[in-house]
Order: structure tokens, then sequence, then C-alpha cells
């Protein structure tokens, strides 16, 4: 069974993720395939819209936090991270629509993120796991989503989301029943293959560039933030995880650092 299976029809490409038993989540893998898929789709000359959505009750439940504690190491392994991918680079020229069938957690909802377009099936939960996993919450979801501050908030933080309310914030486009999605999603990728080519391109690159970004100033302070603390505590929420506890935290190595935590200050 592949854990990544692609399909070819009309000039749209659907990539599914198949594993279900671990919630789709982000093995290496998983990742070496899923970058094979976003290369094709880049490189072909036939295919001009994607769909990306997953078997079972996950889209995508993040990082395979059981390999990350096997290997002791969190994140992509060094293997999968030498593996272009374009989705994840965003280098692609051509639109992407997520049709999200379940849980969407962690690095799974930053893949629906990166989506152009993004229906869900009703009662789908989503959650930016980051405040969990790292030193660092989500910090940039809410301005490359245009959303409020208050929002943004919970987001960082790592509240749950269900796909009504996301509807409601203007995250996703559609919410529609479970055995509706995929025909949504294609019923999306057949409008925009009926465009002039030149005017599907043209209007993505514009949509693109008008996207919010977080600045370089509060990017180099989130660099900062995020290796101020203790770093065991990024392997210790991944070991709780995959044993089922509570995480023992330790917080900082010393615990004047606390204290110490760095202020945010402008370039000049």
């Amino acid at each position: 069974m592949a854990f990544v299976e692609v399909e070819r029809n009309d000039g749209v490409m659907t990539i599914r993720l198949n594993r279900p038993e671990r919630m789709n989540s982000l093995g290496t893998e998983m990742r070496n395939l899923l970058a094979d898929a976003w290369t094709e789709f880049r490189d072909s000359k036939d295919l001009e819209v994607a769909i990306f959505t997953g078997v079972g009750r996950a889209f995508c439940a993040g990082e395979d936090m059981k390999e990350s504690v096997e290997r002791g190491t969190v994140g992509a392994s060094a293997e999968a991270a030498k593996k272009s991918n374009p989705y994840n680079d965003g280098t692609l020229d051509k639109p992407v629509i997520c049709a999200i069938n379940g849980f969407a957690m962690g690095g799974g909802f930053m893949l629906t993120e990166r989506a152009d377009f993004r229906v869900a099936a009703r009662g789908v939960t989503f959650e930016s796991s980051e405040a969990k996993r790292w030193l660092l919450g989500g910090h940039s979801h809410g301005i490359v989503n245009n959303l409020p501050h208050a929002v943004a908030m919970e987001i960082a933080f790592a509240f749950r989301f269900t796909a009504e309310r996301m509807h409601d914030i203007g995250y996703l486009n559609r919410v529609v029943d479970a055995d509706k999605l995929m025909d949504e999603a294609r019923g999306m990728a057949d409008h925009l293959m009926s465009l002039p080519p030149a005017s599907r391109t043209n209007t993505l690159y514009m949509m693109r560039a008008m996207r919010g970004r977080v600045s370089d100033d509060f990017e180099a302070y989130a660099k900062v933030l995020h290796n101020h603390g203790a770093l065991s505590d990024r392997i210790e929420s991944r070991k709780a995880f995959a044993e089922k506890r509570k995480p023992n935290w330790k917080g900082w190595d010393n615990p004047g650092d606390r204290e110490r935590t760095p202020r945010f200050k402008a370039a000049k």
C-alpha cells in the first residue's frame, strides 16, 4: 500500500494521503512520496490543478511523533529534509485545492494553509500545534490568513477549531457533508480548468503576491524565541504523546531565564 496515492484526470491531479492507521502523519516515507508527487505536478505540462486530500478520519495529524522519538530528533528527518518539495517551498505556479476530510493538526494544519482553496467536511477539527511541540506558538497564521488578533491568539496557543468556525472566520471556502467533499473539490477544479490558462496563472500570481506575510523583524524575533527555553521539552512533548501520558515540562535550563525572555526590538 502506497502512503501517497496519485490520480490524474483531465488536467487535475489528486494527491491523497493514505496512512489512516497513523492518521496520515508525516513520517520520512510520507514526506518523500509527497515531495515526488508535488514535483511531478509542478513539472507536468498536462496537469494544471491539484486536489490534496486524505483517507480515513484524519487529513493529516502532522509530524510522525513516534518516528521522531525513535530517531531522537524532532521535525523532518535528515533524509526527508534534503528532498525538495515544491508545495512546502511555495514554488508551485498552479492552484491547489485542499479537500480536508478529517483532523488537520500541527503540520497537517500547515498543509491546509499552503493551499489556495480549502473545502472541509462538516465537523472536522483543526489545530495549530506549535505551542505544544516547540518553544513558540504559531505566530504567523493570523497574518498569513488575515485573521483578527483575538482569533490569531487562539490559533497560536493551540486551541482547537471546528470546520464550521473556520468557515465563519474566513479560513475555509466551503464546508460540506463528508460524502460531498470530493465532488465539491472536483467542481472547484473544473471551474478553474474552464478559465483561460493565462488568466488562471496570472490571477494566481496576483493573489499570492497580495497575501500577508510576517515582517523580517518579527521573523528574526521568532528565531530568537524559538530557542529560548529548555530544548529538551520538544522531545518530551513527543515522548508524552507517544506514551499517552502527561508531559513533564522543564521550562528553562536555568529558571532565571524566564525573566530574561528577549523583548522585541525593531531594526533601525
